[in-house]
């Protein structure tokens, strides 16, 4: 089962990524030192208790004054419906209620999600009479809250676990390789999937998905089982005018949750966007093996020269992601799309790597000795020996005397090295550094 959504909705102004922020337990709106992205965050794996869940907060998505506040906002709320499962409509108790307010009440009640009804900006208890007049609203559930001064989030967040059901991971068979095609609305991935499962009548047979309005479908081609995540959830978006292009990250994320391999779809004609890079960055960051398919290169007029310009804009701008292949492809003709299922089992194949321990050392201490890493505090740094600890991303642990003083760029020296010699194309890799234990 999908894991269950959180979303925060409410006018502009009311509080929301504080609130977000607090929930989460960090200021997850400004803080990532990845280059090239932007650092707000929308969302974000939380728990409460026992309750996994993913949060969502549409601060981010703000309508901009005078550009039609009371629909945008509306359409905003509409979309936190279609994603969550339980939804906080956030108000300001200081301010009072407002007929932004009352239009979200309406949405809200229309539809059948579990609706908890937070007024905040509620600082002291001499203040709660400020909280009556939104009995009008009509939400049994409505508590008061200062999310500033965390008062009244446990109440908040013991209502919101209550009505959150359990939560735990898909199983699928160990060698189907589940694949979701993400990207900025309108970049083409619902033709892609079309062109992919219908080419050549390759879809054997649709299965009921575990995300909402969604049908995964599964395709077996010479014995390889791909499993295809949410891709009606895919084509039912991509026909809504989605003027809140940063849905598109939400949308990501839920793909990412459940897949082996992304194919990041690009438009060549935008070139790498904002957008592109935040679903380039949660990709890389949820671990998850990835293509970079850069679509409608039909489109444009090129010569020899024009791949490789795009390849070093891409590289430029994706730097955290230069491991990922770069396939240049048209959804609409099926130039290239042949390719994508050979690149699909390859990645698959280098996401999945493990390399024994024996080699591993005997490189590493290569790696390591033709460079050595500088000095911590006039100490010398040793490394004792490395081990993966697990394949689906390649995850390393390196054992050594002083691991806060292993520096970033040391720690890139390693990434790159163990590239050169094991390739693990598509995969991103994750390296810790851990001292011996009983020292």
């Amino acid at each position: 089962m999908k894991k269950p959504v959180v979303a925060i909705v409410g006018r502009p102004n009311v509080g929301k990524s504080t609130l977000f922020n607090r929930i989460v337990g960090r200021r997850m709106a400004i803080v990532d030192n990845t280059p090239g992205v932007t650092r707000d965050r929308n969302y974000s794996d939380a728990s409460w208790g026992e309750k996994d869940f993913s949060l969502i907060d549409t601060g981010g998505f703000e309508p901009v004054k005078g550009e039609g506040l009371i629909h945008q906002i509306k359409e905003q709320t509409e979309l936190a419906i279609e994603e969550s499962d339980v939804i906080i409509f956030l108000v300001d108790g200081a301010e009072g209620l407002t007929q932004s307010d009352r239009e979200i009440a309406r949405i809200l009640r229309r539809s059948a999600k579990k609706v908890i009804l937070a007024v905040n900006k509620i600082d002291d208890i001499k203040k709660d009479y400020r909280a009556w007049e939104f009995h009008e609203l009509g939400f049994n559930n409505m508590v008061n809250t200062s999310a500033e001064h965390n008062i009244g989030i446990g109440n908040l967040m013991d209502l919101v676990a209550g009505y959150l059901p359990g939560f735990k991971g898909e199983e699928f068979a160990d060698d189907m390789i589940k694949v979701a095609v993400i990207g900025r609305p309108n970049v083409g991935k619902s033709s892609l999937i079309n062109k992919l499962l219908g080419r050549e009548r390759l879809l054997v047979s649709e299965i009921p998905g575990t995300t909402r309005d969604s049908i995964d479908t599964f395709v077996n081609i010479d014995n390889r089982k791909y499993l295809f995540i949410d891709t009606a959830g895919i084509r039912k978006k991509a026909r809504i005018s989605l003027r809140l292009e940063k849905y598109s990250v939400i949308m990501a994320h839920k793909s990412l949750e459940r897949c082996n391999i992304a194919i990041l779809l690009l438009d060549v004609n935008d070139g790498v966007t904002e957008q592109d890079a935040k679903i380039a960055d949660y990709t890389s960051k949820a671990g998850r093996g990835c293509i970079i398919a850069v679509n409608k290169w039909d489109t444009i007029k090129k010569d020899n020269a024009t791949a490789g310009l795009f390849v070093h804009t891409i590289r430029e701008k994706l730097k955290f992601m230069s491991y990922a292949p770069i396939l240049f492809m048209s959804a609409k003709t099926g130039q290239r799309v042949r390719d994508i299922f050979p690149l699909i089992d390859k990645v698959f194949s280098e996401y999945s790597k493990r390399i024994p321990t024996n080699r591993l050392n005997k490189i590493f201490q290569e790696i390591t000795e033709s460079r050595p890493p500088p000095s911590f505090k006039g100490k010398t740094i040793k490394f004792y020996y490395i081990a993966q600890v697990t394949a689906r991303p390649p995850t390393f642990k390196v054992i050594v005397n002083h691991p806060e003083g292993v520096q970033p760029s040391y720690e890139r020296y390693i990434h790159n090295k163990l590239r050169d010699y094991f390739s693990f194309e598509g995969a991103p890799l994750k390296i810790f550094f851990r001292e011996r234990e009983g020292r």
